[in-house]
Parts: structure tokens; sequence; C-alpha cells
């Protein structure tokens, strides 16, 4: 690959031509085109995170057959984490474009919810809740009063820490992390973390930047929790 079509990719990605001339032919660290990039970086990796992570616990699950050690209750919590922007945009009719990968993400959820009904024996169970589900968001991106969107919003930050605290408890209950996806919870440990530096740098210290602190304690929880209970994996797949 050229030098030129480096540039270009670089240029029209991450930075300005200025950053790129500080950066690459001046060799000189400017802080805040390094700033700058790091923030297009960590925006890019977020949004692999929300497209990538629960497509891969999907794809784990399908190809085990099976969906030991998924908490239903951490997934249900993370649905609804992921429901509150879809409808805010439902509701203020924002384009598709706009929110798109949003709703691929609760497609994603939706289905994990009940893969792991459906291997648990419950597939008619399964099937009732992903029929109410839809009907329920149906029903609230047409008539839910602004207010109750605005909380779903303003929740769903919470709703992720819990989940993430009961996936945890789950994983240390067991002894495993069962078919939990280790790329999936890798992914959204560094988007995380990301979060933080983009929300010191648009709002400076806040709630929010608190809240992202903690659900990062979490997710970073969780990663050593898969790292740690890799060999007990391996050994209850060896006694299957």
């Amino acid at each position: 690959m050229s030098t030129s079509l480096i540039k270009d990719f670089l240029v029209t990605h991450f930075m300005p031509e200025k950053c790129y001339v500080e950066l690459f032919v001046n060799f000189n660290l400017y802080a805040s085109c390094l700033t700058l990039v790091l923030n297009k970086i960590i925006r890019l990796w977020i949004l692999l995170d929300i497209v990538f992570a629960q497509l891969l616990q999907l794809l784990k699950i399908l190809w085990r057959r099976n969906a030991e050690g998924v908490s239903s209750a951490s997934i249900l919590l993370q649905l609804y984490a992921s429901s509150g922007p879809v409808l805010f945009a439902m509701t203020h009719k924002f384009p598709l474009f706009a929110w798109g990968e949003r709703l691929f993400l609760i497609v994603e959820t939706t289905m994990i919810l009940f893969l792991i009904l459906h291997y648990r024996g419950d597939t008619v169970r399964g099937i009732s809740f992903v029929l109410a589900y839809s009907g329920l968001t149906a029903l609230l991106g047409s008539y839910a009063p602004a207010q109750v969107i605005s909380a779903m919003q303003s929740s769903r930050l919470t709703a992720i820490i819990a989940s993430n605290v009961l996936r945890a408890r789950a994983n240390y209950i067991n002894g495993h992390t069962g078919q939990l996806s280790s790329t999936s919870v890798l992914l959204s440990c560094a988007a995380s973390m990301g979060l933080i530096f983009v929300s010191l740098q648009d709002t400076g210290k806040s709630l929010a930047t608190a809240s992202y602190l903690m659900s990062a304690c979490f997710s970073c929880i969780l990663l050593i929790q898969v790292l740690c209970y890799g060999s007990n994996n391996n050994t209850a797949k060896k006694q299957d």
C-alpha cells in the first residue's frame, strides 16, 4: 500500500491533513491531534462493540448448541438497556441509518435470550417472549409518553452495570463462564474503558463518567473471570 493511499485513508477517516503532517511528517506528537485520533478510534471501537459483541456471543451459543453459564437475567437487562436508544430514536423519528446498529443489537440480544430458553427445553416460552417483546416495542415506539422513553434512556447505564454484576455473580457461583464468549467480553471491556475517555473529553468529571468507570470495573472483572475460569470450561467440555 502506497504512502498516498495510507494518507488518504487516515485523512478521510481519522484526522485532518494538518494532524497528518504534524504526526507523520514532522513527527510532532501534537496533543490535540493525538486526542482527536484517539477519540475517533475509541468511537469506532464502541461501534464494533455494539455490532459484534452480541453477535459473537450468539454465534458461540449456536455453535455449541448450549447456553450454559449465560445468565438470562443479565441478557434481559442488556435487552432493556439496548431498547432505550431505539425507542428514543423511533419516537423522535430519527433516520434509520442513525440508529440501525442499535436495532441490530436488539435483534441479536433477543435471539440470545430465545436460545437460552430453547436450550433449556422451554422453546414455547422463548417464542412467546420474542412475540411479546416485539409487540411491546412496537407499542412503546408508537404510543409511549416521552417521560417513559426518557426514563428508559437515562436508566440504561444502570441496567448495563446491573447486567454485568449478575453475570459476574453467576460465573462466581458456577465456577466457570460456560458459553460466555471471551472475544465478546474483551470487546465490551475495551469499549467501556473507551467510554470513560470519551466522557471525560465531552463533559469532564461527571456522574456519567463515574457510572462509566463502574461499568468498566465490572467489565474488567468479567474479563478476569474468563481468563481465570478458562481451564474449568475445558474440564466441563471433556466431562460432557
